[in-house]
């Protein structure tokens, strides 16, 4: 299940309840390791050379136990206990393995490093290969996210049994990579507490429910999506086939007149037609979507009056992306107990704040807060590398899935669209924090197990994906 992203003092105080229990260091270190050697397996190939630069600490022990694992590669491990003295060791780097796994220093470290180990790592980072940190990437400040001076540069960090805070500040990100949890290595369950949560695959095990035999279309939503408009109808089409990844039981496409036929022609299943200023969608969706696409001057005053209104009034679920985010009314007027969605990405939220990009990515949490608190309590979707799922009070959700390669046009566009496509459904409106929680997560996952299989998908093969990643594991 989900777990907490906590401090360094958190995570020892959980791993001093778990000794207190009973359970050994040298089982964890052992759980740890055979953890530790499937993500290595995965990201080599069989007969591929992995390289470990063990330390001293229990860091170096776990990436040792791994080693009984990992038969099917050729493993090299350099132990390091005198930086100046085994520098000359890093002379199998000219190998290039395939993946080196760095185990110096863990989360304990909290000092710079010595020129020494400065000039050490620097080796390891130069050598540009791929990196698979243990725990933390050596010489990172687990609690702040600053370097230490300089630190590993990892293409992936497995830390052990949840994130620690400082690996989801923005300055960690170079370091950190794609950051995974190793939550099966034979702690005891957690018992720390914090405001954010990591999800996890199995987060969703059951979920969506199986779908009642004798059911039909209208057990299952009308989406009503509001988007396209000249030289961006293309997004209108994405948010509609992202929509029915989600398999609502009809979707009904809005789209300005101008682009009508276009949009019309790519579509089958979604009813399209085009935008009249007397359409009256509170009476006909049980879900909404408004933005993809609506970037042209020529969008009349009209949709964005409509697009207020509709945030403001209807009882269904709103979710709002794009250029209509800048079209919204603050403060808290709406219809009582109507959800509320908006999807923005950094450059869009800073916009919607009145301040930069990087105060938004340098305060993530920060906000998702204050957004949701300017725009009346809404649900908040920050987009980008982790994204955050949130509200102005409680929990703040931090997504696990997704990759660089969602930086494409349309993929934003893919996902307002799929997550509106649930929203709608009624049966998927009783939790609204993990029907949006579980829209993201696939989104991501979809990217992920793309990414496995090509390195140059795009758009149109992600929709294609969406929502056909089992959530059980």
């Amino acid at each position: 299940m989900a777990v907490p992203v906590i401090s360094v003092v958190q995570m020892r105080d959980w791993e001093k309840a778990t000794w207190a229990s009973g359970q050994t260091e040298a089982e964890v270190i052992r759980c740890v390791g055979e953890r530790l050697a499937r993500s290595a397996l995965e990201l080599t190939r069989p007969d591929e050379l992995i390289l470990i630069v063990a330390g001293k600490g229990n860091n170096g022990a776990d990436a040792k136990a791994a080693q009984e694992h990992l038969k099917e590669r050729r493993v090299d491990l350099l132990e390091v206990r005198d930086p100046a003295r085994d520098l000359s060791k890093l002379s199998a780097l000219s190998l290039r393995p395939a993946l080196v796994i760095d185990a110096l220093f863990g989360i304990g470290l909290n000092r710079p490093l010595s020129d020494e180990w400065g000039a050490f790592i620097e080796v390891i980072n130069r050598a540009n290969l791929k990196v698979l940190a243990v725990d933390v990437p050596s010489g990172l400040n687990a609690e702040t996210g600053e370097p230490s001076n300089v630190a590993v540069r990892a293409a992936v960090t497995l830390t052990v049994g949840a994130p620690k805070t400082g690996m989801l500040k923005a300055s960690a990100w170079p370091y950190v990579g794609r950051l995974e949890v190793a939550d099966d290595v034979g702690l005891i369950s957690c018992n720390q507490t914090s405001e954010l949560s990591w999800v996890l695959p199995g987060d969703f095990e059951g979920f969506p429910a199986a779908r009642a035999v004798a059911s039909h279309k209208g057990s299952y939503g009308h989406l009503g999506i509001m988007a396209g408009s000249l030289g961006y109808h293309g997004a209108s089409v994405l948010a509609a086939r992202g929509a029915q990844r989600a398999q609502p039981g009809l979707i009904t496409l809005h789209t300005m007149e101008a682009v009508y036929g276009p949009v019309a022609s790519q579509l089958q299943a979604v009813m399209v037609s085009p935008w009249r200023r007397d359409e009256h969608f509170e009476e006909r969706y049980s879900g909404i979507v408004i933005g993809p696409g609506l970037a042209s001057e020529d969008v009349p005053e009209e949709v964005k009056t409509a697009t207020r209104k509709l945030w403001q009034e209807t009882k269904v679920p709103v979710v709002v992306d794009a250029s209509a985010l800048t079209w919204l009314p603050e403060g808290s007027r709406r219809a009582a107990g109507a959800p509320r969605v908006i999807t923005p990405h950094p450059g869009e939220a800073a916009r919607m704040l009145g301040i930069s990009s990087k105060e938004v990515q340098e305060d993530r949490v920060k906000a998702v807060r204050d957004l949701s608190r300017k725009f009346g309590g809404t649900w908040v979707v920050l987009k980008g590398h982790q994204t955050l799922v949130g509200r102005s009070e409680g929990e703040i959700s931090v997504n696990s899935s997704g990759n660089p390669h969602l930086a494409q046009g349309g993929s934003g566009d893919a996902l307002s669209g799929y997550l509106a496509g649930l929203l709608c459904q009624p049966g998927l409106q009783k939790d609204i924090f993990k029907t949006i929680r579980y829209a993201v997560w696939q989104h991501g996952a979809a990217a992920d197990h793309l990414q496995k299989l090509k390195t140059n998908w795009v758009v149109e093969d992600l929709v294609r994906e969406l929502g056909g990643t089992y959530a059980g594991v």
